[in-house]
């Protein structure tokens, strides 16, 4: 049973917009850039020992920056960028402010936008956004900014978004765009009534979340468009994924043996975007895949106060991405079971007790003996920020209907 920490609407409304508008500051001095858990062959030390420019050094350099509680970019000079989908997700979070009618600087907004159509793949036939930084995968290299589905499919969102806030066609052109990057450009496995997109155009993975999210995308576009091929594309894909739920109600990340793993935030990405999916296309094809999967998730991913786990069996590190998650996901779910909010709000105080600087960002991971206070820019505070305006718009919108009964 878990141990909730019931907050009152009003109380739980004031310190979300003073935690958001002190990250919102925090994040605007740094120019919305900054470092990334996975940037460490950004460096422009390492680019000059050739020693290192192969699979196992690559693996080494990013997963030992990644892992060391002490930030070594400074020292191995990576520079603090912008983030393609950090932007976008900074986006997201922004319009919903303004609807909110709680961040009226529009002037803030239109610029991340212009930032994001800045940051787009280069010499590419469509709108499509990678990372700011080489990596590499247990499978393959992706160069900087290389084109992935996850990116886009924020990117393209975020234009959704604007589209609908501003009413502007370039954004849904954009968008649409976008998509046609997924339909025309990435790998597509075809298996009958069933599709799953790749990561990249360079791979053939089949990874259930990168496969779900693009789904998604595909679904919302069609809602604001009514093309009948988004429509097919994004059921289809929802289908590979969706039958291939473990009868327990999980999804491990992807079908390759070495992806037999359950984590938190990929949950977390399948459950919203199934969500998403029957709810953009009308459909209530996947809703038993979603409640399976939702009673998997709320079981097995948080601890009795209220701690998200990062992986189903195995507590540590808490990790921010988690952490945001988490809200967004019993936030979004919130139908599903009538203590969601309660929970989420468990989720919001515990971080705001071990993981929140007084500075105005959120720490990286904590460990049973130390923490990694790092701060990252799309991996912790970007995904906070959307996480705390997601909540704060369910409190509000709560508390406002209420008023009015």
């Amino acid at each position: 049973m878990y141990q909730y920490q019931i907050i009152p609407a009003e109380k739980a409304i004031k310190i979300l917009r003073k935690t958001i508008a002190q990250l919102l500051d925090y994040c605007n001095k740094t120019n919305w850039g900054g470092y990334d858990p996975f940037d460490g062959l950004n460096s422009k030390i390492i680019r000059f020992l050739p020693f290192l420019d192969n699979r196992a050094g690559r693996l080494i350099i990013i997963q030992g920056m990644k892992r060391s509680p002490v930030n070594l970019r400074p020292l191995f000079l990576v520079p603090r960028e912008q983030n393609p989908k950090g932007i976008a997700l900074f986006i997201s979070a922004l319009v919903r402010l303004a609807k909110l009618h709680l961040d009226d600087d529009k002037k803030i907004l239109k610029n991340l936008i212009e930032a994001l159509v800045a940051l787009k793949s280069p010499d590419k036939q469509y709108f499509c956004w990678g990372y700011n930084f080489k990596w590499q995968s247990r499978y393959f290299l992706s160069p900087k900014y290389e084109p992935n589905i996850i990116s886009t499919s924020f990117a393209g969102n975020a234009l959704l978004e604007a589209f609908d806030f501003y009413g502007d066609q370039y954004y849904l052109d954009m968008a649409l765009s976008a998509g046609n990057f997924i339909l025309n450009r990435l790998n597509i496995i075809n298996n009958g009534h069933e599709i799953c997109f790749s990561y990249t155009e360079q791979d053939n993975s089949q990874v259930h979340n990168a496969n779900l999210v693009g789904a998604s995308f595909l679904a919302r576009l069609y809602c604001t468009t009514r093309q009948e091929n988004l429509l097919h594309y994004s059921l289809s894909a929802a289908r590979f994924s969706a039958n291939r739920q473990n009868k327990d109600g999980s999804w491990f990340y992807g079908e390759e043996v070495s992806q037999k793993w359950i984590d938190n935030f990929h949950t977390g990405y399948n459950l919203c975007a199934l969500l998403s999916i029957n709810k953009y296309t009308g459909s209530s094809e996947f809703e038993s895949h979603l409640r399976h999967g939702f009673q998997f998730y709320s079981s097995h991913f948080f601890r009795e106060d209220g701690r998200p786990k990062y992986r189903h069996n195995r507590t540590y590190p808490i990790d921010i991405h988690c952490v945001a998650q988490s809200i967004i996901t019993l936030v979004t779910l919130k139908q599903l079971c009538d203590d969601s909010i309660n929970q989420a709000l468990t989720v919001f105080s515990w971080t705001m007790a071990h993981m929140h600087d007084k500075q105005g960002y959120f720490y990286y991971q904590v460990f049973p003996c130390y923490k990694n206070k790092i701060s990252y820019i799309r991996w912790s505070q970007a995904w906070m920020l959307l996480a705390l305006v997601t909540l704060l718009e369910e409190i509000s919108t709560t508390l406002d209907n209420l008023s009015h009964v």
